[in-house]
């Protein structure tokens, strides 16, 4: 679980995760936007997906997503980081971490 800010980045390698943020919460499966719901249904929607992964699977639930919700929640995360600004330096240390990997790699 995590904002809408830094949850898509908590979420890449979870199985299942939530990203709430501006009274929405951003479904995550295995990193990818499936879902958008409302602030209030979102433990509901939470553990209704969690059933449906178990049932079935993530390649299913992958299939399923709402194709346009990756797009709402990086439109989502940009305003709001306009609005509040990247307090995390995301930019910053995605750029340090890519220095480390290119200097491991050499």
């Amino acid at each position: 679980m995590g904002c809408i800010v830094n949850g898509p980045g908590e979420a890449r390698e979870a199985d299942i995760g939530i990203a709430a943020g501006r009274g929405k919460g951003h479904l995550f499966i295995k990193g990818q936007v499936v879902r958008v719901v409302p602030e209030d249904e979102m433990v509901d929607a939470l553990i209704d997906e969690a059933h449906r992964l178990l049932e079935e699977g993530v390649e299913a639930r992958l299939a399923a997503a709402d194709v346009s919700a990756a797009d709402l929640a990086t439109e989502e995360r940009i305003e709001l980081v306009e609005l509040q600004g990247d307090a995390n330096r995301a930019v910053e240390r995605r750029a340090a971490v890519a220095e480390i990997v290119a200097g491991d790699e050499g």
